[in-house]
């Protein structure tokens, strides 16, 4: 998904869709933007805050678990290899540690709330979509929040649809 020229026009109407409506339930592009920019800007990497959010000038985001430095890295190594299903290759060195990675992060689900209520409610996302038991993929909210750039997810949700 960060890599947003390569994807079909479909793919694009879809991830444009998608971040748009969790900008508008933040507050609008303005805020959401601004809270991407607060989490590329992080000193440390927010996934790996003891105490499980990430706290805003505009907002914060609260997740249930601490989120290892080693399951980042993982994420960050899945993603490079533009994988569209996690669990393709059950004979690979890595599928054991990727099961046990989608299997410590699939209960939680991140919680993002604007400061004030009256900017819009917010939204929930999780870090994987799972298909079917055989067929799990990163969240693309979760993908754009945490790994894709900020020109990105501004080229997401500044996309123009083709009708």
């Amino acid at each position: 998904m960060c890599d947003f020229n390569s994807l079909s026009d479909s793919e694009k109407t879809h991830y444009h869709t998608l971040l748009l409506t969790c900008a508008n339930n933040y507050g609008g592009l303005n805020f959401f933007l601004q809270l991407i920019h607060a989490l590329r800007s992080a000193s440390k990497e927010p996934l790996c805050s003891p105490h499980q959010d990430f706290l805003f000038e505009f907002g914060d985001i609260r997740w249930g678990k601490t989120i290892f430095n080693d399951k980042v890295q993982l994420i960050e190594q899945i993603r490079n290899e533009k994988r569209s299903n996690l669990l393709m290759d059950k004979e690979g060195k890595e599928y054991k540690r990727i099961l046990n990675l989608i299997r410590t992060l699939s209960p939680m689900t991140f919680s993002v709330r604007p400061s004030l209520r009256d900017d819009g409610e917010g939204f929930d996302f999780k870090v994987f979509e799972t298909i079917d038991e055989k067929n799990v993929k990163l969240n693309p909210i979760f993908e754009a929040m945490f790994f894709c750039s900020e020109a990105t997810v501004k080229k997401i949700l500044t996309y123009k649809v083709k009708d």
